[in-house]
């Protein structure tokens, strides 16, 4: 018999659950698209998703990218199913290692690619234009929300500001540095992870930085040692064969 302590647990469990919505017919655009992706896509490689299904995934690379719709790293490095492990937030941030019980969507995919999924590489890419950087520029801004998510969630890169970025007088110039700075930045949070800072120790995990301007299609990506960002053409033109 359950006790009334059970019973009270359950009513207010009951009682919590939100009433379902009214729902609105499917997006018609989403349907054709999907339509032509199963065509198109799906079709042609069908084995390949059979195989991905039935072994799982086992991507060599992680991207954590911006939530930017212009920017799709599938697309940039021409990557296909299963390929690359991709993890997208405001403005491309990782956030420093806090063991703290709360919801971390970002450390959890973290922590998955590298000691489940066992990835070789984590690749920040940062973009031009990006809206999340323009909202930390512009604080006097009113928050969108009273939990004002987006500025809460900028404060990552209050360190990254601090590289003199700011004191630049264009504020185009002012984006572009701290789109930089904050790559940099969420590569020196990502070293605070200890999963991820003893295999860099070990040389089996090689983290990266890049940014992509949306608008030419120009991939720069950041030279390990002096850590500036170079045209990554110029890069696959010295390594390809002559």
């Amino acid at each position: 018999m359950p006790s009334d302590r059970s019973k009270s647990s359950a009513g207010e469990m009951k009682a919590q659950v939100p009433a379902a919505g009214k729902m609105s017919p499917f997006p018609e655009p989403l349907l054709e698209g999907y339509r032509q992706y199963r065509e198109r896509a799906h079709a042609p490689h069908r084995s390949n998703y059979e195989h991905l299904a039935l072994y799982g995934q086992q991507p060599e690379v992680m991207v954590v990218s911006c939530c930017d719709s212009r920017v799709t790293p599938e697309g940039i490095f021409g990557a296909g199913p299963g390929e690359l492990f991709v993890v997208r937030n405001v403005a491309n941030l990782v956030p420093p290692y806090e063991p703290d019980g709360d919801y971390h969507s970002t450390s959890a995919a973290l922590e998955f690619a590298v000691q489940a999924l066992k990835v070789k590489h984590i690749v920040v890419m940062g973009h031009g234009l990006c809206g999340g950087v323009k909202a930390f520029l512009t604080q006097d801004s009113k928050p969108l929300s009273p939990g004002d998510f987006i500025g809460k969630w900028m404060t990552l890169l209050e360190p990254a500001a601090q590289f003199q970025c700011l004191a630049l007088e264009r504020d185009e110039d002012q984006q572009l540095a701290l789109e930089y700075a904050g790559v940099r930045q969420s590569l020196e949070n990502l070293r605070t992870f200890p999963c991820v800072r003893i295999l860099e120790e070990r040389g089996r995990l090689s983290l990266h930085g890049a940014w992509f301007d949306i608008g030419s299609g120009e991939l720069r990506v950041m030279d390990a040692n002096s850590r500036k960002f170079v045209e990554a053409q110029m890069l696959t033109d010295m390594t390809a064969p002559q």
